[in-house]
């Protein structure tokens, strides 16, 4: 048995790791895919204080080797159930079961997709899924972002300031933004509407060139651009956490500040967590309050 079982090893849960280990806390982090989470394919990073310009696969393996340093256990594997037996956790992953005396979910959220050609392989490349983190890498050029919800045309309009033209797709012919969001983003002279139009593909050899788009009348275009934002959702990774924990409509689990949930010993951290905003800032913050919470619990629970 160790103190804390961290599930999900991004930004969130590799530095509840490193809090935890200089509490004096031992902690096991369970991983399905890349140390360092959703950042990890990220060409640049340049809103994470003091580290401007690192990529995210340099930035991912500074806070994995930290983590391993200070004595934290890392494993890569899936998580299959989360049992809570009086007052032990069990987490069952890769046909072995691991126990603590307190559990921090920070599996954080998946990006929907498009599904389309070239996405996958161009992402971190000109494929993007955030306008904050990434569009300042784009300005004074051609961009495109692809949704039609309050998120895409924030984002179009935060681009537009950036950018010389904003290519704004969206599938349907009419938006679900809030009136006043579709009123500002109509009334902002570089972005160009394209609706009842879906990308069919992503174009370029090492990064994004171009976009073929399609439209409900079967006509084809292809648009010059040198980067693409994906807004059309995310996917809170919260199934897991149903038995234990508050969560909305949406999918994200409910806690406070303070990262605790509504069973005792439970603690969620990062994108997972309904909050306002989402960055590699704000997951770090979430990872050291979810530590320290988990720590003061551990120690009243003796």
């Amino acid at each position: 048995m160790v103190d804390v079982i961290i599930i999900g090893g991004g930004t969130a849960g590799l530095t509840a790791a490193i809090f935890l280990q200089r509490s004096a806390m031992e902690c096991l982090v369970i991983e399905a895919e890349e140390f360092g989470g959703r950042i990890f394919p990220t060409l640049a990073i340049d809103n994470y204080p003091g580290m401007p310009g690192i990529s995210g696969y340099e930035f991912s393996e500074v806070l994995r080797g930290q983590a391993s340093s200070l004595g934290a256990n890392l494993i890569a594997a899936s998580v299959e159930s989360i049992k809570l037996n009086k007052d032990t956790w069990e987490v069952t992953a890769k046909d072995s079961i691991y126990t603590a005396k307190a559990l921090i979910y920070a599996a954080g959220e998946k990006q929907r997709l498009l599904g389309v050609s070239g996405e996958i392989e161009l992402l971190g490349r000109g494929v993007a899924t955030c306008a904050a983190c990434d569009g300042a890498f784009f300005r004074k050029q051609t961009v495109a972002i692809v949704g039609g919800g309050d998120k895409a045309l924030d984002d179009a309009i935060t681009l537009s300031r950036l950018c010389t033209r904003v290519h704004l797709i969206h599938r349907r012919d009419e938006f679900r933004a809030a009136g006043s969001t579709v009123l500002k983003m109509q009334q902002t002279p570089n972005i160009q509407q394209h609706l009842n139009t879906n990308i069919i593909s992503i174009n370029g050899s090492s990064r994004v060139e171009s976009v073929s788009l399609s439209n409900t009348k079967g006509e084809e275009t292809t648009l010059d651009v040198a980067g693409v934002f994906i807004a059309v959702g995310s996917i809170p990774q919260s199934t897991l956490c149903a038995d234990f924990a508050q969560i909305d409509n949406e999918g994200y689990v409910i806690a406070g500040e303070d990262c605790k949930t509504s069973t005792p010993g439970f603690f969620v951290a990062g994108d997972v967590r309904k909050k306002p905003l989402r960055q590699l800032v704000t997951a770090a913050a979430d990872g050291a309050v979810a530590a320290t919470s988990a720590v003061e619990y551990i120690i009243h629970n003796k």
